[in-house]
């Protein structure tokens, strides 16, 4: 990921995620659509926003759904921010409604909106294969999010990149913070090497202090390194140097930090 920030519009096919979801849990067929959800589905999209925004900017959170069915989830995905699209059970509407929305809008959107330069397709569905060679066409980066279990191969292999859903929230390589920080500063040491660890997992060749605390605000915009005891950004990351967490060098054209990776790299 380069440090100008991509811009993002996430697309979520939300009943192929969650029926994939809830198939996952109880060991269910691949592919099956016919079940109906559950009141409860064990279904995180916090999770999953907060894995995209490491890639960028997200300008657009779009999600599709016979929002009767899963009425759990209309609050919290209005507390994400995700604006949720209305369609009626499949008796009245046909059973590709959803998925047709989906491609029109996104596609609708890609023409519209030259600064979009990323989309996502949340869903496993191989019917949106024609969507992503089409947003492909026209120049956009397509990333798709769906279940391990309930995902077209078709889809994952025309994505420039497929991600797993049951990947989400792996363990860490990044060192543990343990007791060697304060209780009150260690949520802010625990975003920061989150933040870089994202960042490698991006490939980013080098992490500049500013692109650092750029990716940590898009993750947790209300972040300041303040709110920890610190009067600027590089004393937090020489603090966090210093308690051996990770190591920083300066780069000599610009005389700034670039952090060269976790302690335990070294």
């Amino acid at each position: 990921m380069p440090d100008e920030a991509h811009s993002l519009a996430v697309f979520i096919d939300f009943e192929n995620l969650a029926i994939g979801a809830e198939q996952t849990a109880r060991g269910g067929r691949r592919g099956s659509r016919t079940k109906a959800a559950p009141s409860k589905t064990p279904l995180d999209m916090r999770i999953v926003l907060e894995r995209l925004v490491e890639k960028g900017k997200i300008v657009a959170k779009r999600a599709y759904a016979d929002w009767a069915r899963f009425a759990d989830y209309v609050t919290p995905l209005h507390e994400l921010g995700i604006e949720l699209t209305e369609i009626p059970e499949r008796a009245m509407t046909g059973k590709n409604s959803a998925d047709i929305r989906l491609a029109v809008e996104a596609m609708e959107l890609s023409y519209a909106k030259e600064h979009i330069d990323t989309f996502v397709i949340v869903s496993g569905d191989s019917d949106f294969t024609p969507l992503v060679s089409k947003l492909k066409e026209n120049g956009k980066a397509v990333i798709g999010l769906g279940m391990r279990d309930s995902t077209s191969e078709l889809l994952a292999a025309n994505c420039d990149e497929f991600i797993y859903y049951e990947d989400l929230g792996a363990p860490s390589g990044a060192p543990a913070i343990g007791d060697r920080v304060p209780k009150a500063k260690r949520p802010g040491f625990k975003l920061l090497l989150e933040t870089i660890e994202a960042l490698q997992r991006e490939n980013v060749e080098t992490i500049h202090s500013s692109l650092v605390k750029d990716t940590i605000k898009r993750k947790q915009p209300s972040f300041t390194e303040s709110a920890f005891g610190y009067r600027s950004f590089n004393r937090f990351l020489e603090d966090a140097q210093s308690i051996g967490l990770i190591t920083l060098r300066k780069d000599p054209r610009s005389g700034t930090y670039v952090v060269e990776g976790f302690t335990s790299d070294k």
